[in-house]
């Protein structure tokens, strides 16, 4: 047992603690959304969620818990506490979630491991077989920077950067909190390799062979997977850059698990394109954090900005889901960042993009937001909590 006070320890883009009792509330306050904007309806839905402890993943796993009553296996791979040394927020994250999910008497059960590995699949194979039954539900949403390939041993390392050429924009200085200009070389041949290895879609693939195998998905199974787009503003380190080959690489294999699940199950497999979100992985990308700052300013300000709950509840409730359908645009995906698209939206962008620097852009965007919706990932900075209170940092709730 360790007590301990626990302050942020953050620079830059980078936090290496969490607080456990401030992660407890942000799960409840997730749970909470989900109880009072969508009346749960009972079902029989078993979900498996990979990437279960963060973000979209976490969102996915909380709405379908609350929304159906859905009984879920939730994969992640995140560090216990150590002696003074906190846990990961997604680990406290994940506790909290099974202890609230307990309270309520549904069925929860995770797997701490690395995704990407045979073992791992291996081993929720087995805990599916012998505590679930099959799969109704498989949501993927896996954010690594790093896989080891399972059957070459090969190490790939996800970059984030442009192809062909190099490109230079704006951004903002995280530990000097000023906007200046950041170039970004172009990425080599290997590195555009390596991100598909890490970002793409072969591991999905992976795990639904491997479901398929052992003929763990239900009839009229649903898988979904998620992406990202963005405004042109991102687009040549995203869209059009390492991330955005990895995406198109996880797009075409969609489609082909998507026709094989038609003709084995009348299942079907759905990408999701989602709004951008402020997450450790979204920090590090150049350019963006200054764009979200100015995106979620104008979003809240016309009130339709959305928290990865908000999103989820909404795919879950009006697209995915016993008896639903969802409406899908011209190349067949989901598409949740409609509102973050909006025309009106990407003209202040622009107008803002054009006028920001390092004199005005704590008054035309919200960077001092942003820096508190990061914090918020590990737990600080969350209403109620009394960071000054000495706490038990070694927390676990039922997961191996």
């Amino acid at each position: 047992m360790s007590v301990e006070i626990v302050k942020p320890r953050i620079r830059g883009f980078i936090c290496t603690n969490a607080h456990p009792i401030g992660c407890r509330q942000n799960v409840q306050n997730q749970v909470n959304h989900i109880k009072e904007n969508f009346a749960t309806k009972q079902s029989d839905l078993n979900v498996l969620v990979v990437g279960a402890s963060t973000g979209y993943g976490l969102a996915s796993r909380i709405a379908l818990t609350w929304g159906y009553a859905a009984k879920s296996i939730g994969i992640f791979y995140e560090r216990p506490a150590s002696g003074k040394r906190t846990a990961t927020a997604g680990y406290y994250n994940s506790a909290a979630f099974h202890q609230l999910s307990a309270q309520e008497g549904i069925f929860a059960e995770s797997i701490n491991g690395d995704a990407f590995s045979d073992e791992i699949k291996r081993d929720t194979v087995d805990r599916i077989k012998q505590r679930m039954g099959q799969i109704d539900v498989v949501v993927y949403s896996i954010a690594a920077p790093r896989r080891i390939h399972p059957r070459t041993g090969a190490e790939h390392n996800s970059v984030l950067k442009p192809i062909g050429q190099s490109y230079t924009s704006q951004t903002i200085d995280l530990n000097r909190e000023v906007v200046t200009d950041v170039t970004l070389e172009a990425a080599s041949d290997q590195e555009i390799t390596d991100t598909v290895a890490v970002m793409g879609g072969e591991d999905l693939e992976f795990w639904v062979d491997a479901l398929l195998a052992e003929d763990l998905l239900a009839q009229g199974a649903t898988v979904v997977t998620y992406s990202y787009i963005g405004p042109e503003l991102t687009w040549a380190i995203y869209r059009d850059g390492t991330i955005g080959k990895a995406k198109e690489d996880l797009e075409t294999r969609v489609n082909a698990l998507d026709k094989t699940l038609a003709d084995k199950l009348g299942g079907s497999v759905y990408l999701s394109v989602n709004k951008a979100i402020v997450s450790q992985a979204s920090m590090a990308i150049p350019v963006v954090p200054l764009y979200m700052s100015i995106l979620n300013q104008i979003m809240d300000a016309k009130g339709i900005n959305e928290a990865p709950i908000a999103q989820m509840g909404r795919l879950f409730t009006e697209h995915l889901g016993p008896d639903l359908s969802p409406t899908l645009d011209a190349e067949g995906r989901i598409r949740l960042d409609d509102r973050e698209l909006r025309a009106d939206v990407a003209a202040e962008i622009i107008e803002r993009w054009g006028q920001i620097n390092t004199d005005n852009f704590r008054e035309i965007s919200n960077y001092d937001g942003l820096q508190c919706s990061f914090r918020n990932l590990f737990g600080f900075d969350v209403d109620g909590i009394d960071y000054d209170e000495a706490i038990e940092i070694e927390v676990n709730f039922g997961f191996s």
